[in-house]
């Protein structure tokens, strides 16, 4: 329990920095408030919910009587895609730049592209909600990817080993999750890449936020593997609906020029 306050203290006073650097960074309003939707987007993606449960899985089968295994193996799969996507989402911003400065008219390409990006992955997760079949394109991780993906997962049993996979399965998670950070990237690319730096912790902090809950939830005994899987099957349909909603809104609002 005092791990999860110190957690806490930690979370809402990064995020009390980021908006302070926002500020004095020349952030408008609108620019968080795209990244904390997107980063929230993705945050509800099953994909990563998927792996982290397959690994907490395989640590209690190997040593279930271990809560601290369980705790030190969440943390450091979390860990391990909050690093990984960082790396990825600079990449992408310095990407974007890289065009802007290549295109005289690279910014408004961009946006254009952002925006029908975001709304043709809305539309894909809101048809998830309404006809869903497991390892949609662009949404879910392929179906072809998921046996390999297990079998990596299935030897986990050590917080160091939960580190490592997270790492590698972060190329099999891509196909289902960079579209919001690939949208947020391109958002922040219009500024220096510097100060996009705290904006991009916050995304990312945002993103593991439910993976640390599901660990949290398991090492305090409120809930054990079987509840969250079952749950993460039976809400799959509406994690796509509210992703699918608040990604097409934001591709709606790129392209109309609202923001």
């Amino acid at each position: 329990m005092k791990l999860q306050g110190l957690l806490l203290i930690v979370f809402f006073s990064f995020l009390a920095f980021t908006v302070g650097v926002n500020a004095q960074a020349g952030f408008d309003d609108m620019t968080l408030v795209q990244i904390i939707i997107l980063a929230g987007a993705d945050a509800v993606n099953p994909c990563a919910l998927a792996v982290l449960t397959m690994i907490l899985l395989s640590i209690v089968t190997y040593n279930p009587t271990s809560k601290r295994q369980i705790l030190l193996a969440g943390l450091a799969f979390s860990l391990s895609i909050f690093i990984t996507y960082l790396f990825y989402g600079l990449i992408i911003i310095k990407f974007f730049q890289t065009a802007v400065a290549v295109f005289s008219s690279g910014t408004f390409i961009i946006r254009t592209i952002l925006g029908i990006i975001a709304i043709i992955l809305g539309v894909m997760n809101i048809k998830d909600y309404l006809y869903y079949k497991p390892g949609g394109l662009g949404t879910e991780m392929p179906m072809k990817l998921r046996p390999l993906v297990k079998r990596f997962t299935s030897d986990v049993t050590s917080a160091k080993g939960a580190f490592v996979v997270g790492i590698f399965v972060t190329l099999f998670l891509l196909p289902c999750t960079i579209g919001p950070l690939f949208i947020a990237a391109g958002i922040l690319s219009v500024y220096d890449l510097l100060f996009t730096l705290p904006i991009l912790l916050l995304y990312n902090l945002i993103f593991i936020a439910p993976m640390l809950a599901i660990t949290f939830a398991i090492y305090i005994g409120v809930r054990n593997i079987g509840d969250v899987s079952k749950w993460k099957e039976d809400n799959i349909k509406y994690l796509h609906l509210i992703a699918g909603i608040s990604i097409l809104l934001i591709g709606i609002a790129i392209l109309a020029g609202w923001v």
